[in-house]
């Protein structure tokens, strides 16, 4: 099929990577009813890997969108379009495999609170993926700081709500350990300590435009599809495993790095309107990681025994892809160049 430019509205919210996406968010944005099954067939035989095919990896974002709530432009009443849910699945189904199989599988525990708990500690005490807080802490120039902050814009100010999706689908303890988590994640009932709304702060702080989705097009596939992956596992019922072992494993990997980027911001000579967000998951997330594992994954697997296996693919998978969405980023840095896309203004 050739790829030809879709006529849109004015007000998208970011410009399309290729046919897929731009027939997606032709879908999205206008009246017209766009058959898709035939543009996701040719993406998935044109990509040569998923989890860093802008073109797939932008039209799944964009399909998670509505879900959020939180891209201006898109059309509210396309959220359940069947044509639209069938491309999802069928990106889903894919982008899963990939999932999987990219991930090493980890050793399974028995499946009680306390061996979890162990098993998902020792799991990230032996990561070995690349600590870009160490290197921001250190090394990192002020362009790069705001870099980093574009990346981590994509989730950071929408914090939680992938994880939340679990909390209707969860029962007891579990449940309890959830909300008490995501409650910290909102605020704890202060709108301004929201941990979204420190983020924006601090990206206001820094020189750059806090509006979500403000820098789409600046980010590289790789960063969607960190979170893509959350959204995936959080909207599908069947993976509540995943999203649980996924929150567990971010937590446990919170609180040193949180510590080491205020450092490494304030040696840049940003102030604590930048700094907060960071300094206070020093200390909140020392507490979570503790909660999450127990209380949520351990409790879970307890209860569910039949999500053990999820549960430890998501937080192994939570380690591999922001482990990549970091290697990609200091591979760039290290040889002088941007880990933004090409033509990203900042």
């Amino acid at each position: 099929m050739t790829y030809i430019a879709l006529a849109h509205p004015t007000s998208v919210p970011c410009s399309p990577r290729g046919a897929l996406s731009e027939s997606v968010l032709h879908a999205l944005t206008s009246d017209a009813r766009t058959a898709l099954g035939e543009v996701v067939e040719e993406a998935l035989v044109r990509c040569g890997d998923i989890l860093r095919d802008d073109d797939i990896q932008l039209a799944l974002f964009l399909l998670y969108a509505s879900a959020y709530g939180s891209l201006p432009g898109l059309d509210a009443g396309r959220e359940w379009d069947p044509d639209l849910i069938r491309a999802r699945q069928r990106l889903e189904g894919e982008f899963e495999r990939v999932l999987r199989a990219a991930v090493a599988p980890p050793e399974l525990p028995e499946p009680t609170e306390d061996a979890v708990a162990r098993a998902l500690f020792a799991l990230v005490a032996d990561d070995t993926g690349p600590s870009l807080s160490r290197y921001l802490a250190r090394k990192a120039t002020l362009e790069q700081a705001r870099e980093f902050f574009i990346h981590r814009s994509i989730y950071t100010l929408r914090e939680a709500d992938p994880h939340s999706w679990a909390i209707p689908r969860l029962t007891g303890r579990p449940k309890a350990a959830l909300v008490e988590i995501q409650a910290d994640e909102y605020g704890g009932g202060r709108p301004e300590r929201v941990h979204a709304e420190i983020f924006a702060k601090a990206v206001r702080g820094a020189g750059l435009d806090d509006t979500y989705g403000a820098y789409i097009d600046d980010v590289p596939a790789i960063t969607l599809a960190s979170h893509n992956m959350m959204s995936m596992f959080g909207l599908n019922r069947r993976l509540i495993g995943a999203i649980v072992g996924h929150l567990a494993a971010f937590e446990m990997t919170s609180s040193i790095p949180n510590k080491l980027y205020g450092d490494g911001l304030r040696r840049l000579g940003f102030g604590e309107d930048v700094t907060d967000y960071f300094d206070e998951h020093v200390e909140a997330d020392a507490v979570h990681e503790q909660i999450a594992a127990r209380d949520l994954a351990g409790a879970l697997a307890d209860e569910r025994p039949d999500l053990l296996a999820d549960i430890m693919f998501g937080a192994a998978a939570c380690l591999t892809i922001d482990g990549a969405v970091g290697e990609h980023i200091l591979t760039a840095w290290r040889r002088g160049t941007s880990s933004l896309r090409e033509g990203a203004a900042q």
